[in-house]
């Protein structure tokens, strides 16, 4: 086998502005933002991963391509547990779980991944103990947003006929749109189609208990982030008004299994989503889906930015036994999975997806591509 050691860590900060602004309870966004992360090592080996942009892109690439650089060159880079101990003792026993931190150590760590499979030949579903089984999708991503509920309808519609048996829904609009969309949504879909609902953090305690009858009405499956993770009182609150109801879902703004400890222990959310490029990698989504397993509860993948991403959740997602839902790019406008990288996944006419083949993430980079894609100025979000 070639030389593991790491040689050389590098971030690439890219950005793609969309052709249509999409508006959503985040606000509204105009351009994706996100940073690749590239590990070479002694013997000529590359892997590639994927660090979410924590609003601060500039921030994450300079953590990769200072403090974690200095600190895990020379490391064996398939000693991911070695590696990510170093990073917990040398910057989180420091820090604590800040965002551009750990974001910057998950796309180290998925491109350490990455690398071990191609080291030996393997796909990284067998690294990690899975098969080549079929996970199910929904349509998420930056599809879906504030438009006109029958242009709302008409999205989903077309996402049903592309194979998708599950799409989501955003809320956080005013409670008549929200509740207008929604039976607008299943009204088209009828009731052989999941609809999935998210309010990205734009809920209060009194939102949640006015919507939930509209929730049940049109069958939701769950209801994702009414509000911050770091907000006990209103999760404790909202999981005994919904226990009945529907399941709450939360987990792509928590860092490191610490943080899903936290969100576990208080007892309201019944679905785990973590995102591969924010949680701290492969490595320690691991353990958040052990933490889920214990507490007898499925994991469904966030996502929605680069190939890279998409393809690790579901590599990750047919490797653990509570895996559940991977959350699929809705969007049509998204070179960042269609064009700098090859196909992260193909979806079945059931809605389902299966982990790629090749070695390590089986994703090809077109690393020229993203060169010429720099990172512009200016926030992402309005």
């Amino acid at each position: 086998m070639k030389d593991l050691t790491i040689a050389s860590i590098e971030a690439l900060p890219v950005s793609f502005p969309l052709r249509q602004a999409v508006t959503q309870g985040l606000g509204s966004v105009t351009k994706r933002d996100t940073v690749i992360v590239k590990v070479t090592t002694v013997g000529g080996l590359t892997g590639y991963g994927e660090s979410y942009n924590g609003r601060a892109p500039l921030a994450v690439a300079a953590t990769v391509n200072t403090t974690l650089r200095d600190l895990l060159t020379g490391m064996d880079a398939a000693a991911t547990t070695a590696v990510w101990d170093v990073f917990e003792r040398r910057v989180l026993a420091n820090h604590g779980t800040c965002a551009a931190c750990v974001c910057a150590m998950s796309g180290i760590d998925m491109a350490l991944w990455d690398l071990a499979g191609k080291a030996l030949g393997v796909p990284l579903y067998r690294l990690l103990g899975g098969s080549a089984r079929e996970v199910p999708a929904y349509a998420g991503g930056f599809a879906l947003g504030y438009a006109a509920p029958a242009a709302v309808a008409d999205e989903a519609l077309s996402q049903v006929a592309a194979g998708y048996r599950a799409v989501k829904l955003r809320l956080g609009d005013t409670l008549e749109s929200d509740a207008e969309r929604a039976r607008a949504l299943r009204a088209a879909l009828g009731s052989d189609v999941g609809l999935l609902a998210d309010a990205n953090c734009r809920y209060s305690v009194s939102d949640v208990r006015a919507m939930l009858p509209v929730l049940a009405e049109t069958g939701a499956g769950w209801l994702e982030e009414p509000f911050p993770p770091y907000q006990d009182r209103s999760w404790r609150s909202a999981g005994s008004i919904t226990a009945d109801v529907l399941p709450l879902a939360a987990g792509e703004n928590c860092y490191t299994r610490y943080e899903f400890h936290r969100l576990l222990d208080a007892g309201a959310v019944s679905i785990v989503q973590p995102d591969l490029s924010r949680c701290g990698g492969i490595t320690e989504a691991l353990r958040i889906a052990a933490l889920a397993s214990g507490a007898g509860l499925p994991v469904c993948t966030h996502g929605c930015h680069t190939g890279l991403n998409f393809a690790a959740s579901v590599h990750f997602l047919a490797a653990i036994e509570n895996g559940w839902y991977f959350e699929a790019d809705g969007s049509t406008d998204n070179p960042l999975r269609t064009v700098a990288c090859s196909a992260s996944y193909r979806l079945s006419a059931s809605g389902t997806v299966t982990p790629l083949d090749g070695p390590g993430l089986g994703v090809e980079v077109d690393e020229d591509y993203l060169r010429a894609h720099p990172l512009t100025d200016g926030p992402a979000w309005h």
